[in-house]
């Protein structure tokens, strides 16, 4: 078999097996790669737009019992840089996001043993009743050690919070949905079969999520290729995804180390998830941990989306790598790429077009 006749087949509809993406990934020419993988995009975006989201990460605490090897962000209780932030503190900065326009907060933090589910309840009711915001918020990490420190389900978790307020769930704490590789980057971690349980929970309750990817740690192609084929196979029981986020892992900082993938294999990857996972519709390319330049190139590789413009960002930065952009500086790489921007809300409605 040729690579060029499985993507052509791919592009004409038929699903690519895990044999076949392995194939595709080792053999095929970089560029017709890209152009089935956009070709595949603009079939299912034929006007045009490429989204973006104005919002804000708001990590209400560093302290984490996981302590993954990959992570630069995380503190141990007692650690002179340990924080959590007061219900005071979360609001100002919720307010600040709707002043610059955003629509969107995304709580994360790290498994703190001191806060329990009322802490959580709290927070996103005091949110929720002086704010008009999004709260798309806790990884599947958290609702697990939420649910088990208050002797509940996941299932009832996720109804206590949504009840409060949450509004959607966002893919962290995914990495590689492959035990293997999990054991030795965060052994601590939920397993894979855990975050897809949560997922799936999620889902049968009306609750829309977004899934993730981070390639560059220990992973082998096969291991990127069994997690693709894991979310893939949720999608077709649930179809509760909203996106999928593939990103790179950043070694400064971290107790794993190592180098950073190339640009070239990231872009890579990010073109078989688009082929692969043929029942997405928005596959979101990371400026964020690839700089703006190669967010850019994205676009030509199967993005359709350059998620947030990031009011702000840590973990990332804790490893070293701090790419910004403003508004105006999303817009203009957006055109320059060809495409029409165009601000969304979480669940992929436009909000503002900027055709002129």
């Amino acid at each position: 078999m040729k690579p060029q006749k499985i993507l052509n087949d791919t592009v004409h509809g038929k699903r690519l097996s895990f044999e076949e993406a392995i194939f595709l990934f080792q053999e095929s020419d970089l560029l017709k790669f890209a152009k089935s993988a956009d070709t595949v995009c603009r079939e299912k975006h034929p006007e045009g737009t490429v989204t973006f989201l104005i919002d804000r990460n708001i990590n209400y605490t560093n302290v984490c019992q996981n302590q993954c090897s990959f992570c630069a962000f995380y503190r141990p209780k007692g650690h002179p840089e340990a924080y959590i932030l007061s219900q005071e503190e979360i609001e100002r900065k919720v307010a600040e996001t709707l002043e610059l326009s955003g629509t969107q907060v995304m709580l994360q933090g790290g498994i703190n043993p001191d806060l329990n589910i009322g802490y959580y309840t709290n927070m996103f009711k005091e949110i929720k009743k002086k704010f008009n915001i999004r709260i798309h918020s806790l990884s599947p990490p958290e609702i697990v050690y939420i649910a088990e420190s208050a002797g509940i389900s996941i299932s009832e978790a996720l109804k206590e919070l949504t009840k409060a307020g949450l509004d959607s769930l966002p893919g962290g704490g995914a990495e590689i949905l492959v035990d293997r590789v999990r054991q030795r980057i965060s052994p601590r971690k939920i397993s894979s079969a855990k975050w897809l349980e949560v997922m799936e929970e999620a889902h049968k309750l009306g609750l829309k999520t977004t899934a993730t990817m981070m390639i560059g740690t220990v992973e082998t192609i096969e291991d990127r290729i069994d997690h693709l084929q894991k979310i893939r196979d949720l999608q077709d029981r649930t179809g509760g995804f909203l996106s999928f986020i593939p990103w790179t892992f950043q070694p400064g900082n971290t107790t794993l180390g190592g180098r950073p993938v190339s640009s070239l294999e990231y872009l890579r990857t990010l073109s078989l998830s688009r082929l692969f996972l043929d029942n997405f519709s928005n596959v979101q390319g990371s400026w964020v941990t690839q700089g703006k330049d190669i967010g850019q190139v994205c676009l030509s590789f199967g993005a359709n989306d350059l998620g947030s413009i990031m009011i702000e960002e840590n973990v990332v930065r804790a490893a070293g790598v701090s790419h910004r952009i403003t508004v105006e500086g999303m817009v203009d790489l957006i055109k320059k790429a060809g495409r029409i921007p165009a601000q969304r809300d979480t669940e992929f409605n436009v909000l503002k077009i900027y055709n002129s």
